[in-house]
């Protein structure tokens, strides 16, 4: 089994449980780990693959927290790098009656994770690097550090894989600036994961079907379109087919897609890049089909990380 790195945020999700209520009124506030590459670190981790987590968190009470919450799933911390002048980014979250979300980004330690203080990781340990998050295409170093690994890891031939994650709210006036640095990811990696609505932002299609015959067009990654309780769309050497999820009854949908990149990575973890590049398309089917019920069940319980507690290889029976 190959180690698989991940590298993005780690952060505390403040979710405001007094319903249909915006922050400025909320009261009352439940502390969750989270970040997109957090979360998928500790899904491979839950389903038994080996797996680090690159990030930068405060020298304070809530990057201790994620440090622990980590470790408990056996992900490797030693690049969960401290910064003592820096404190633990913080996402606030009101869910609306609407079903908008009311949404407050307390950046801090996260965004300042620099390429100097990584670059004695030695890729070649690690068969696969997975880029999570739209917040490594944020300004500043962590963006840089994003920049400098892909280029690393082209060098050193390890199976790149991406999930942008775009947040509206962070890329309100910044949205061609992250389809451009998604798109020069996309170009290089081996595997992508979007929404039908990020397929379709990215290409400017006006339909999923469309965007995924750009993405076909212009990149020769396997990638997959999630679709909801639909399924999912994926793209392989020039072909596309709808793979089948399993109905659920949902609690909660706060971490089905990562535990759905989860999945995936941890199935690819057993091949090397040369025979993931060779895998027929009914692997790829089985390996998405497989993605989908780990995003299914996860879709059962309140929060991520409880929901990926509750991830084993029993799932793929």
């Amino acid at each position: 089994m190959g180690k698989v790195l991940c590298i993005g945020e780690a952060l505390i999700d403040m979710i405001c449980t007094d319903k249909g209520k915006p922050l400025q009124e909320g009261e009352q506030f439940l502390k969750k780990p989270g970040g997109a590459p957090t979360n998928v670190a500790a899904a491979i981790a839950a389903l038994g693959g080996e797996v680090e987590l690159a990030a930068k968190v405060g020298a304070d009470p809530f990057g201790k927290h994620l440090q622990q919450v980590m470790q408990s799933f056996g992900v490797g911390t030693r690049w969960m790098l401290e910064d003592a002048k820096l404190f633990t980014t913080f996402a606030f979250v009101s869910l609306m009656e609407d079903g908008e979300r009311d949404f407050y980004f307390n950046r801090g330690a996260d965004g300042q994770l620099h390429w100097e203080e990584l670059k004695a990781i030695v890729l070649r340990d690690f068969a696969i690097i997975h880029f999570g998050s739209a917040t490594g295409f944020l300004p500043g170093p962590l963006q840089e550090t994003y920049r400098q690994l892909l280029e690393k890891a082209k060098e050193e031939n390890i199976f790149i894989s991406l999930d942008p994650n775009y947040r509206q709210l962070l890329f309100q006036h910044q949205q061609q600036t992250f389809i451009e640095q998604s798109w020069n990811f996309i170009h290089h990696c081996d595997f992508f994961k979007v929404s039908d609505e990020e397929a379709m932002m990215l290409t400017g299609a006006g339909s999923v079907t469309e965007a995924a015959g750009i993405f076909l067009d212009k990149t020769r990654a396997v990638f997959a379109i999630t679709l909801g309780k639909e399924g999912t769309l994926i793209g392989i050497r020039g072909e596309l087919e709808i793979v089948t999820s399993i109905p659920v009854q949902a609690v909660d949908t706060t971490g089905a897609g990562d535990a759905f990149v989860g999945a995936v990575l941890y199935q690819l973890s057993f091949f090397s890049r040369e025979e993931i590049q060779s895998l027929s398309k009914e692997k790829w089917n089985e390996i998405i089909f497989r993605a989908n019920k780990a995003g299914a069940r996860t879709c059962e319980y309140m929060g991520a990380m409880e929901a990926f507690r509750h991830l084993n290889n029993d799932i793929f029976n």
